[in-house]
């Protein structure tokens, strides 16, 4: 039986994107399958944003075999029916400023265990990866590519790798593949998927939906200051041997990141890179040019008036269709939350029986509780509540038939982002105004008090926005029988 949906997971794995693809790899054949892991900078460098993927692959094949011996079902049905790609794409925003959430996932991106527990880890690979990056004059992104088909010559390999950029796998992918049968779950900074809808706008358009998780529209952001810390911690992990920001580091840099790191409005996807963000939101609109974000400054050494790179020029006038797009924003994922008690009593009989897969996510996830604790005046102990924001889009794909899953009554959303505010950097703008609409299409651009062509009928992004889904108090329990059985 063909699968019911087909997926690419574009990723900056951190904590809840790991959760997310071992629910992914915990369906059954005939529910998904993942066609592609295309990873990205975002919660941390791209570097370890890969090592985790590749651990996460390793953890799985122990756990598989640690279950054979025990006499349980292998579990992750779908990887053994389909094998994904592996590809490593965007290190940087399109325009912006590097920005990551490593005081929140860790300097790894899973709260130091590939120090902590390096047993958990392939090493081997990721020694001659990082011996290699002290010597070598290519790119971060070559690097991490190498070292991914390095890994993968393994015979008993969970993937299949690929030194083709992530953007243009899509691309292939889509190419290859029936129009509107390849579904791409966004659950990091949207720049592979900026980069593959500017190289090839109607290849692109022929994906069936990108489901997103990013943005807030009436919940407070989560792009904060990291606060200092109550307590000297426990375990330092070293600070990360990839500096992939190009200006030089000095304190003038590290005071503006932490300055530019501070917004009430933006949720950290979007704001990582809010012009990638801008620029796929516009393909939803029957006129995509009119909501593009502006033009960046010339970067030092080009003339104001030289072109813009391929990757932020305008797309054609006229396209073939619209993109659908499903936005899981702030305001309904973060009331899904794995709670610390939750994930014990699950863990604590398998830590004991030594499972490889609960071992390894209890080592992230007590860094992670920790960390939600210390930001918290409101929880404690077994209280402290994880939000599944990423895994929210997952289970969307699982079980999108059943009827609780809601969008906005009255239909997509004119949702924009800001990328040139000062102080509003990634936030999600909708117009909340009681105007009458412009009879007009909106084809024709502004017109005297409408700045910004928000009410021709014709004009703006068409954005689903979810706001429903089966359950807050059942996911955690779900997302848990799921992975561990």
């Amino acid at each position: 039986m063909a699968p019911l949906n087909r997926i690419i997971i574009d990723t900056d794995p951190g904590v809840d994107d790991i959760l997310a693809m071992l629910l992914a790899f915990s369906a059954k054949p005939e529910e998904l399958e993942v066609l592609l892991i295309s990873v990205t900078f975002g919660n941390v460098d791209v570097q370890n944003c890969l090592r985790n993927v590749i651990s996460m692959f390793h953890t799985i094949e122990k756990e598989q075999v640690w279950r054979r011996k025990n006499g349980h079902a292998p579990g992750f049905e779908t990887l053994g029916m389909f094998k994904p790609i592996v590809a490593v794409g965007a290190e940087e925003p399109l325009a912006d400023q590097l920005m990551m959430a490593d005081y929140f996932h860790g300097a790894d991106g899973l709260g130091g265990i590939h120090e902590s527990h390096p047993h958990l880890t392939p090493a081997q690979t990721w020694q001659s990866l990082l011996e290699a990056a002290k010597t070598s004059e290519s790119t971060p992104m070559d690097e991490a590519a190498e070292a991914l088909v390095d890994f993968s010559r393994h015979p008993k390999s969970l993937f299949s790798p690929s030194e083709t950029p992530a953007h243009q796998e899509i691309l292939r992918l889509l190419r290859e593949n029936e129009k509107d049968t390849i579904t791409i779950v966004a659950i990091g900074p949207l720049t592979n998927i900026a980069l593959a809808a500017a190289a090839d706008p109607e290849t692109f358009l022929r994906v069936k939906e990108v489901v997103v998780m990013g943005g807030t529209i009436g919940t407070p952001g989560n792009v904060r200051q990291p606060p200092p810390p109550i307590h000297p911690p426990l375990f330092s992990p070293p600070p990360p041997r990839f500096q992939l920001t190009k200006a030089p580091q000095t304190s003038l840099r590290t005071s503006l990141n932490i300055r530019n790191q501070i917004t009430p409005v933006a949720e950290f996807n979007t704001y990582a890179d809010s012009i990638a963000a801008a620029r796929v939101y516009a393909l939803t609109s029957p006129h995509p040019n009119s909501t593009m974000p502006p033009a960046p400054p010339a970067p030092p050494g080009k003339q104001a008036d030289d072109p813009p790179p391929p990757f932020l020029a305008n797309y054609p006038d006229r396209l073939s269709c619209q993109l659908p797009v499903t936005l899981f924003p702030l305001d309904i994922t973060t009331s899904h939350l794995l709670t610390r008690g939750q994930f014990r009593e699950t863990v604590a009989p398998l830590l004991d029986a030594g499972s490889p897969l609960a071992e390894w996510v209890a080592a992230f996830l007590s860094s992670t509780f920790g960390k939600i604790e210390s930001l918290s005046a409101r929880a404690a102990g077994d209280r402290v509540g994880l939000a599944l924001h990423d895994p929210l889009c997952v289970w969307y794909m699982l079980t999108r038939r059943e009827p609780a899953w809601t969008l906005t009554p009255h239909g997509p959303e004119d949702i924009r982002v800001e990328t040139s505010g000062q102080w509003t950097r990634g936030m999600c703008v909708v117009d909340r105004r009681n105007r009458r609409r412009r009879e007009d299409d909106g084809e024709g651009g502004e017109v005297p008090g409408d700045t910004g062509n928000w009410l021709g009928k014709g004009s703006g992004n068409r954005v689903g926005r979810v706001v429903g889904t089966p359950g807050e108090d059942k996911f955690g329990a779900y997302l848990l029988h799921r992975i561990f059985g």
